[in-house]
């Protein structure tokens, strides 16, 4: 198993760089289910941070390549259903993606609440809110 840094995941999704893109495309050609890649949690929120903050990706665009990678064989994901959890928030609410997976990571953890002064994230994914 060889892990992926997130610059690997966004010259690959965003094809923006035609060398970089070209090795990120034969890194991922060598990645089988015997030989995965892995990603953490770390490069997903940054992959998610980069696509919306910089390439200004939008939310079904941003799913679309969250269940693109959670669908692939050959790709491990950290705390992959804590993922899934987080994707189901971001599809279902307009909370940023980092909210979702706080708010996953914490409920995976077994805490009984997630406190926020995020009156946004209390509402819509379920922490409770400090006033």
């Amino acid at each position: 198993m060889i892990g992926l840094d997130t610059n690997i995941l966004v010259r690959f999704f965003m094809q923006d760089d035609a060398k970089q893109y070209n090795q990120a495309i034969s890194v991922l050609e060598t990645l089988s289910a015997e030989a995965p890649g892995w990603i953490g949690l770390a490069a997903i929120m940054e992959l998610i941070w980069v696509l919306t903050s910089i390439y200004k990706t939008t939310r079904p665009d941003v799913l679309l390549i969250l269940n693109h990678l959670l669908s692939r064989k050959e790709i491990v994901i950290e705390q992959v259903e804590v993922i899934h959890h987080a994707a189901r928030m971001y599809r279902e609410t307009s909370v940023g993606f980092s909210d979702c997976l706080i708010s996953a990571s914490a409920h995976a953890a077994g805490c009984d609440r997630t406190l926020t002064f995020d009156r946004q994230a209390a509402k819509s994914v379920g922490m409770t809110l400090v006033s």
